[in-house]
């Protein structure tokens, strides 16, 4: 896809079997590196301390049957026949659930949120049930539930909890994954030297592969993408082989674990020990969510077939072919006899090792992408820092490098690797990640059967108990090794959820300082025709999160520089809950005032995984949306009908020509000439310098305020921009003065400001300083 173009992905309604396939084959690369390199692990993890493998084969049978029924319940069952289905216009994850609940129950939105967004293309579900349920009138459970969600703020704070919880662990997996699946890949070494020389080997070894793995993120996936795919099937396949050869060399019989009476006979047995192996046996999962995290790269039916025919039947093969192999091999000399290296054949283990390393690499190369894409939807939605988003491809959409994330992810990743130095509590640390990422699925996928897709609540109920109580029996085994590693996911989780949650409170607090200070249309409308100053030649772009209302910034500036720009853009960026926008309904252009006064209102709209230009292609969009605004309001008499919407919010239907679509408008309280038109506006093509076309110019109603404009533009643009200063109010709390007076003003201090969105040379920038007291 060309990103220059701007145009939203593909969709995968319609695609040929030929297309299919090649979706396929890209995924493996992409989603299934970190499950496909579980075996290196899972056995090891789960024979560490808790339970032996004795002569009987209880035990390793029982973990076979354990390992077979959880591969086929969660991801099988649960996310490729069920969990898939709930996409975000093609985009999965946490926060595509979170997206698709506060949509449909309208809650958890942006306070900049309007009427308008609501009728975007991508913001429309693709049935009709909802709309036929309110038409009908009658009361279903999706209702009742939604009027609880919209009633009860602090159910939409837990709701928002739940999915920060879900976020943070992806970012904390985002760190464990990377150095248990390399630190498993080499060790392999501790079957050809000594116990006591290989633990000097092995972490160095390991830590300079992840170094090297975390120098070359800059660079991107786009150059090496092509290698990942075949890397990740000539490893399956080498595993299913061994697997293969293993069953029909050692134990051709090994299938009769799969029966679940194993799984009851191991628990009969290990009792308390056998629970606690659990933790080591949920690891043949990890990497399980990637499947609907990264749905928005390729189509639903492509994910299925590649793990039920390919990743699913090569990783039991792989499980059952050591199995078999432990079976008949009971002396365990060290603790490293029972790992995954000890059941290959001794004349490829060395082969089999480099490539492992290189689908280590792989699969841990897909989590840190993933890890970058979930910070970038979180900062788009208000709940993360601003940060440096580099992206890395211009033709591949979603391909991100983030420079303070990453290296942040390498001294986490480097600290835990040489910290535990062992399988075994790194294990416990990325089981516990990886079942939290889970619960909070299943918790939301059950909001999301009642509330989007009008299921029954027993239906709902019984995924929640069918899933949720497989899951917690899982997350009680991690969570029991809490001072074992497990604390580390704890420790993180915390840490990125206070971040998240300081910054999405101090964003709320700060956008509703800046509406109850903001400035009075009456106010702009006692000054004069000329404003009460001097207009100075260029277009002055004012920075604002408001969507209506004059911002407190302006009257502060002329009240101490009685000067401005000829043309006046009240400028508001904001992210809406939906994964794109359509480049012609991006952006929302309104006149503030009288025609006179050359005060303009341009919201552009984002999308959480849209792509925010930053370069003067800009410019060049914002001038030409507000010279387009100008062509349609003088091409037609405009009709207005005023309408009362709740009895306290006036909408304006804004009919012109084919061009322009009805939208939302803001009314303040005062007479007709302060109306505020908002009209979502189609922006013209990309053009090398700023023109506007002659036809533009021959009709006298608006052929001088376009001249003016293209003037303006030719002296230049400047960006005022406000610097505030955040302090909690005299009396608060001691609570929210620590969150504000130090959380958050130490997260803004150290965050990208806004000055970076839009790459605006200094010289053109004016920072205004404002000191909020909230």
């Amino acid at each position: 896809m060309d990103l220059e173009s701007g145009h939203c992905p593909r969709t995968f309604k319609k695609q040929s079997w030929r297309s299919v396939l090649m979706l396929t084959y890209q995924s493996l690369g992409v989603v299934y590196g970190d499950l496909s390199t579980s075996p290196l692990y899972v056995y090891k993890s789960t024979f560490a301390d808790d339970i032996e493998h004795t002569e009987s084969n209880d035990e390793i049978y029982g973990v076979l049957s354990f390992v077979f029924w959880t591969l086929t319940l969660i991801p099988l069952l649960k996310y490729v026949f069920i969990v898939l289905r709930a996409d975000d216009n093609g985009e999965g994850g946490t926060f595509a659930l979170y997206s698709l609940l506060c949509r449909q129950g309208t809650i958890g939105l942006s306070p900049s949120h309007q009427l308008a967004d609501q009728e975007l293309s991508t913001y429309k579900k693709n049935d009709d049930t909802v709309s036929s349920i309110a038409a009908s009138g009658s009361v279903t459970s999706a209702s009742i539930i939604r009027r609880l969600l919209e009633k009860h703020q602090a159910l939409q704070v837990a709701l928002l909890i739940l999915a920060m919880i879900g976020t943070s662990m992806v970012i904390g997996d985002g760190i464990l994954t990377p150095a248990i699946s390399v630190f498993s890949a080499v060790s392999g070494l501790e079957l050809s030297m000594s116990k006591e020389h290989h633990k000097y080997v092995e972490v160095p070894i390991a830590c300079l592969i992840l170094i090297c793995l975390f120098a070359v993120q800059h660079h991107g996936t786009h150059r090496l993408g092509f290698l990942f795919a075949p890397i990740i099937l000539i490893w399956l396949l080498c595993i299913s082989v061994i697997g293969v050869y293993n069953i029909f060399y050692w134990n051709p019989h090994v299938y009769r674990a799969l029966s679940p009476y194993y799984m009851y006979n191991f628990l009969k047995k290990t009792q308390r020990g056998g629970w606690m192996s659990l933790g080591g046996i949920l690891l043949c999962i990890t990497g399980s969510e990637a499947m609907y995290a990264d749905l928005g790269h390729f189509s639903q039916l492509s994910i299925k077939i590649a793990f039920t025919f390919v990743v699913y039947p090569s990783l039991l093969l792989a499980y059952m072919g050591q199995a078999a192999y432990l079976s008949q091999h009971h002396i365990v000399r060290t603790d490293y006899q029972i790992g995954f290296y000890v059941s290959v054949p001794e004349n490829i283990r060395w082969p089999i090792m480099g490539i492992a390393v290189l689908a280590a690499v792989v699969g841990s190369q897909a989590v840190i992408t993933g890890t970058f894409s979930i910070i970038k939807q979180c900062s788009a939605l208000g709940c993360f820092p601003r940060v440096k988003i580099v992206h890395t491809s211009s033709r591949t959409r979603g391909q991100i490098y983030i420079p303070e994330i990453n290296w942040i992810l390498m001294i986490l990743c480097l600290a835990v690797t040489v910290g535990f130095r062992d399988t075994k509590r790194l294990g416990n640390a990325s089981g516990l990640a990886v079942i939290t990422v889970m619960l909070v699925t299943t918790c939301l996928m059950s909001l999301v059967m009642v509330l989007c897709w009008n299921k029954s609540i027993i239906l709902a109920v019984c995924f929640v108990v069918f899933f949720g109580s497989i899951e917690a029996l899982f997350f009680s085994a991690s969570l029991i090794k809490f001072l074992e590693g497990a604390w580390v996911p704890s420790a993180l989780s915390f840490m990125f959820i206070a971040i998240m949650f300081i910054w999405h409170y101090g964003t709320i607090k700060k956008y509703e300082f800046d509406l109850e200070n903001k400035v009075s249309l009456n106010w702009l409308l006692s000054i004069g025709p000329n404003l009460g100053f001097v207009r100075v030649r260029g277009i002055g772009v004012i920075d604002t999160e408001l969507v209506s209302g004059i911002p407190a910034i302006f009257s502060h500036f002329i009240t101490n520089l009685p000067a401005f720009h000829q043309v006046v853009v009240f400028l508001c960026i904001k992210s809406v809950p939906v994964p794109y926008v359509q480049p012609e309904e991006r952006f929302l252009v309104g006149r503030v005032g009288l025609k006179e006064y050359r005060l303009y209102r341009v919201i552009v709209r984002y999308g959480y995984h849209d792509i925010q230009k930053d370069d003067s292609e800009f410019e060049r969009d914002l001038v030409c949306s507000i010279a387009e605004f100008i062509r349609s309001e003088g091409s037609k008499p405009v009709s207005l009908s005023e309408e009362t919407e709740n009895g306290d919010e006036k909408m304006t239907m804004v009919s012109i020509d084919s061009r322009i679509r009805k939208e939302k408008v803001e009314l303040e309280d005062a007479p007709g000439p302060s109306r505020e038109i908002l009209v979502q506006v189609r922006v013209p093509k990309k053009q090398v310098r700023f023109a506007l076309p002659e036809s533009l110019l021959k009709r006298e109603a608006n052929k001088e305020e376009l001249l003016e404009l293209m003037e303006a533009r030719e002296a230049g643009m400047a960006f005022i921009l406000g610097h505030e200063y955040m302090r909690a109010k005299s009396g608060s709390s001691l609570v929210k003065r620590l969150v504000i007076d130090l959380g958050y003003e130490f997260l803004r201090r150290n965050s990208r400001g806004r000055t970076y969105a839009f790459n605006i040379p200094h010289a053109s920038t004016l920072e205004v300083a404002m000191l909020y007291h909230i």
